[in-house]
């Protein structure tokens, strides 16, 4: 089952997550989890930020409203373990990768839409990879709450590529997602000086 909801989203991205990494996410498990958190937060406040820009999308709307709604859920959980565990919540630097494809999503709609969604699939499947990568090497409790993690977090990337396939023609969509996902993969593969959920390697690596 976890193999064949990992299929299409190892197939969607441009390369898989380093092993430098997983390693440094292993060192580094408290800021992972505060990262995480702050990650369920920032996709629940996208999803919301579109749906009160683009209120004529009915589709949009709906889909971006469970999407919000299971990322709180998702905060929420991740937070408990937090407090389970008696680790802090700091505030943390963003990590360059959203801003990085962010940067790149076009100003003149439709063009405007269509990127934000594609950026919105690549960070989901990012994130469901990197779960994936990470669960052999975690204690039970966080293997499994990752592993319960995979079936919704993959369905969210296909969300967003499916809104994003219904407002431009197929070759805008390959030719866009062609651009983008080199982008994504120069952000994965380069170096960092801070470990975050989505950052590159460490620099020493």
């Amino acid at each position: 089952m976890t193999e064949a909801l990992l299929a299409p989203l190892r197939a969607f991205l441009p390369c898989a997550t380093p092993d430098a990494w997983v390693h440094w996410a292993l060192e580094n498990q408290h800021t992972l989890l505060v990262d995480h958190a702050n990650c369920e937060k920032k996709a629940a406040s996208t999803a919301l930020n579109l749906m009160y820009r683009y209120v004529d999308h009915p589709r949009l709307l709906n889909k971006l409203s469970r999407l919000a709604r299971e990322e709180l859920r998702h905060f929420e959980q991740v937070f408990a373990i937090m407090q389970r565990r008696n680790i802090a919540y700091p505030q943390l630097s963003a990590s360059r990768y959203a801003a990085g494809l962010r940067a790149e999503v076009r100003g003149k709609e439709p063009g405007r839409l269509v990127d934000t969604l594609l950026v919105g699939a690549l960070i989901e499947a990012r994130s469901c990879e990197r779960f994936a990568a990470l669960i052999p090497h975690l204690d039970d409790e966080l293997a499994a709450f990752y592993g319960s993690l995979l079936k919704s977090e993959a369905r969210h990337f296909q969300d967003y590529i499916g809104l994003a396939s219904g407002l431009a023609a197929p070759e805008d969509i390959t030719q866009r997602l062609q651009h983008l996902k080199q982008v994504e993969a120069q952000l994965v593969t380069g170096t960092d000086a801070e470990f975050r959920f989505h950052s590159g390697v460490p620099a020493a690596a």
